[in-house]
């Protein structure tokens, strides 16, 4: 049976792993961690575009064949009919989904108050202090010793919300992009506070969107059952941890932002919770699949700053 693919994408501190961890609950679905799957099929493509053996006899179909199977081969040990692959540049890049896997493309979209995922990442930095003998220092801080900035919580937060690389700023960048292409109506946004407070509620919209067939969950006792290496990939060692009761347990920001940080966000709260103002469109509309044509792969910028 061939396998039915939906992607997550969204913003980090989301919810994204709390809602993997409850869509795993339903036994036709299957919610893994951050793959690299994406990643995979864009190197691929741009190997055969760049290769001259390739430029010199050309086969596209091929390649679009080769480049869409890879994520039928990743997800060829999962038995579940449904797969959701969760990678936060899938916004930004519909058209793979649509020209290389040629199915409709269908992506959930966690979201969260920007200044509360800044807490939950500054409150995980100064939770795991490095200690020697780790694989490597937590990934905020790396970065700002590889760029000789100072490490600071202001610092730390200007990284991750202003520059080109940081966690926040990207997958910001990438929803937008999306939105900007005209794709906003193959998103479906879940706020992580809407999440916590009414989880089935906001379940029950998501198998509306997706056109699945509803399931009754439970919040009692949960636990996430594919676990990344945290301290190996992000120098984080609980950076996806599921707590077992469904609560919110970060800190208020105004307890742990520095006030320059909480000023920012204050001046471009509606520039970066542009999600906000979207209309929300409840079905997306039919896609037609041309896989004789290469999907783009540039990546716009934008200035979310006022």
């Amino acid at each position: 049976m061939d396998k039915k693919f939906y992607f997550m994408a969204g913003l980090p501190r989301a919810g994204s792993t709390l809602l993997s961890t409850l869509l795993n609950q339903n036994p036709r679905f299957y919610s893994g961690p951050s793959s690299p799957v994406l990643g995979a099929m864009y190197s691929l493509h741009d190997n055969f575009q760049a290769n001259e053996l390739y430029t010199g006899y050309p086969k596209p179909q091929q390649v679009n064949e080769i480049v869409g199977s890879v994520i039928r081969h990743w997800y060829s040990d999962v038995e579940e009919e449904v797969v959701f692959d969760k990678n936060r540049a899938w916004t930004a890049r519909v058209p793979f989904i649509e020209g290389y896997i040629r199915q409709q493309a269908k992506i959930i979209v966690p979201v969260r108050r920007v200044d509360e995922i800044l807490t939950s990442l500054l409150t995980m930095v100064h939770r795991n202090t490095f200690v020697e003998g780790q694989p490597r220092i937590n990934f905020v801080d790396e970065q700002l010793v590889k760029g000789n900035i100072p490490i600071s919580d202001e610092t730390r937060c200007q990284y991750l919300l202003t520059s080109q690389g940081g966690i926040v700023w990207e997958s910001l960048n990438a929803v937008k992009m999306g939105v900007d292409e005209g794709h906003r109506d193959k998103f479906h946004y879940v706020d992580y506070n809407d999440l916590v407070t009414d989880p089935q509620g906001q379940l029950n919209n998501i198998y509306e969107f997706l056109g699945e067939e509803p399931f009754e969950h439970t919040f009692d006792n949960l636990s996430n059952e594919h676990r990344e290496d945290d301290l190996t990939t992000y120098g984080l060692g609980d950076m996806h941890e599921v707590h077992s009761k469904l609560e919110k347990t970060s800190p208020d920001p105004s307890e742990v932002l520095p006030e320059s940080i909480i000023e920012l966000y204050n001046q471009n709260k509606k520039n970066l919770e542009f999600w906000n103002e979207l209309k929300v469109v409840s079905h997306p509309s039919p896609s037609t699949f041309n896989v004789g044509n290469n999907p783009p792969t540039k990546t716009n910028t934008y200035n979310l700053f006022s």
